[in-house]
């Protein structure tokens, strides 16, 4: 069923469990395939100290507490054989017994030490050691660098045939360093190899990752005619790092955990796990709860693993709309992790690049488009590649408004800016009043301060949230129980679908009339 072999062993049998131990990583090298060992063995404790298991397997557990332990047969046999004395059984049984009392008394007065002391030696702490964004590491790149990730994407080999479809998208992405027009895909790619050719190794895993789940990346060519693979971002210098991106099996639980591992093991790398919808991710819930929220707190282990989450509300039913933005920004606190939600390349670009460098080290959430991969608004000029810094907030860009004349602030993440930015073009030609949009890139921390300042040259202005999701779920449960207290005595209303059970309508025709209506109230909702 698994197209594995698997080994069975009996767990009273030592000896029997190392060579198949042996063997089995023998052939996971030899054959580079997976291979599983079932230990026959059982448990003779139960769950903790007031566990009696026998309680429910009376008749099991009379066989066990009869069976004498592992350790006492293994050690019959071996004093039987000649190997060992009594003498040296019972010496050695002494020894690690003395071992464990040892490492337990240091424990003990480890986590004593810690205590008196409150932070330990070395250990980095985000309120003695934050870095504000763009200190730490310059996130711009030099045209030329631009370029060469460009043109790396149709420099190929002379013998490779690529796809009829293909090329005119590889040659789109080969002018856009010079011309503009930087899409989302292609500032992901120049976050990337940019990272590589400083020396830092990427990797990303993910349902469809190498190609892209929605047929945006393509890191991965496949020749047409002989089915061998090319990446250009693996092929730009002899001394760039290594790229790894693989396609995941279908269990998030087995890729996340693995990746958030990987990432705990090498804090060189930048190491990423895609969702093929951002919803995909509650398969891995644990691993979210367990370890990537709050590891930190609980073990002091550290880890900086990205999670990509395609989101945003295009009519694809409840299944595909929502990555749960509510979930995990209910889960942070103590600066444990960062959740932004960028609404251009360029702001992509320069997170990733940011958090690649960052110290403390913390996982980051990102919160990634579908119809917004596409859209020609949506895509950055080479310049906000070669020049700026992450913003975890963009003020007003519109050089028109006059701030004394607006009566209305927009505050939004993602991709509901470009639909309240079309709203206002529109009602611009009717001579409605003005309003102000401020884009909210990094929603966890919260960037209280740079928020304040954004609206505070609107005076008395009406402050609204507006989001595409429920009331009960997206951004707005954390704003409204963050955000007031950075605004002083200004009130924060919000703008968004009422609250549901389901993440979004099932029927897109109403999709797009609670769209309308929700882009509507965001510009006549009474202050």
């Amino acid at each position: 069923m698994i197209q594995a072999p698997i080994f069975h062993v009996n767990g009273d049998d030592p000896e029997a469990c190392v060579r198949v131990a042996q063997l089995a990583f023998e052939y996971r090298q030899e054959f580079k395939k997976d291979v599983v060992i079932d230990m026959v063995c059982y448990r003779r404790r139960g769950h903790n100290e007031g566990d009696d298991p026998s309680m429910t397997q009376p008749l099991m557990y009379r066989l066990i507490e009869s069976k004498r332990s592992v350790r006492k047969i293994y050690t019959e046999s071996l004093i039987g054989r000649g190997d060992i004395s009594v003498e040296e059984a019972e010496q050695a049984l002494r020894d690690y017994q003395q071992q464990l009392e040892r490492v337990f008394a240091e424990t003990r007065e480890t986590v004593s030490s810690s205590e008196e002391k409150g932070t330990g030696k070395g250990i980095e702490r985000p309120a003695e050691q934050k870095a504000s964004v763009g200190e730490s590491r310059r996130t711009a790149v030099d045209l030329e660098v631009v370029k060469l990730i460009a043109d790396a994407h149709v420099t190929l080999p002379s013998s490779f045939t690529v796809h009829p479809k293909l090329m005119p998208l590889l040659q789109r992405r080969a002018a856009m360093a010079s011309e503009g027009g930087i899409d989302w895909a292609m500032g992901e790619l120049f976050a990337f190899g940019s990272l590589l050719l400083e020396g830092k190794p990427v990797r990303l895993s993910g349902q469809d990752s190498r190609r892209g789940t929605f047929v945006q990346r393509h890191a991965v060519l496949i020749d047409k005619e002989t089915g061998a693979e090319w990446v250009p971002l693996a092929n730009l210098d002899e001394g760039q790092a290594r790229f790894w991106i693989y396609d995941s099996l279908l269990s998030e639980f087995a890729a996340m955990g693995f990746e958030y591992g990987y990432s705990v093991a090498r804090p060189d790398a930048l190491v990423l796990w895609e969702a093929q919808f951002g919803d995909f991710f509650n398969g891995a819930q644990t691993v979210i709860d367990e370890f990537i929220s709050s590891s930190e707190q609980k073990w002091g282990q550290r880890s900086s693993v990205v999670l990509l989450l395609p989101h945003g509300f295009e009519g694809q039913g409840p299944d595909h709309s929502s990555g749960r933005i509510e979930r995990f920004l209910q889960m942070c606190a103590e600066e444990n992790m960062t959740v932004a939600y960028p609404s251009s390349p360029a702001s992509y670009f320069h997170l990733l690049r940011w958090h690649a460098y960052h110290e403390p080290r913390r996982p980051l959430v990102v919160f990634t488009p579908k119809s917004m991969l596409r859209l020609k608004s949506a895509a950055s000029p080479a310049e906000d590649f070669t020049g700026g810094s992450f913003r975890p907030v963009i003020p007003e860009t519109e050089g028109g408004i006059d701030a004394a004349g607006v009566r209305r602030v927009l505050l939004c993440s993602g991709k509901i800016y470009y639909d309240l930015l079309a709203e206002r073009a529109k009602r611009a030609t009717s001579g409605g009043e003005q309003v102000a949009i401020v884009r909210v890139e990094q929603l966890a921390p919260l960037p209280g301060g740079e928020l304040a300042e954004a609206v505070a040259a609107y005076g008395s202005a009406d402050l609204v949230w507006v989001q595409e999701e429920p009331a009960n779920q997206g951004p707005w449960p954390f704003m409204a129980l963050n955000l007031p207290g950075h605004l002083g005595a200004r009130p924060l209303l919000c703008v968004s679908r009422t609250a549901s059970a389901s993440p979004a309508a099932g029927s897109h025709k109403k999709h797009d009339a609670e769209q309308r209506a929700l882009v509507e109230q965001a510009f006549t909702l009474p202050g």
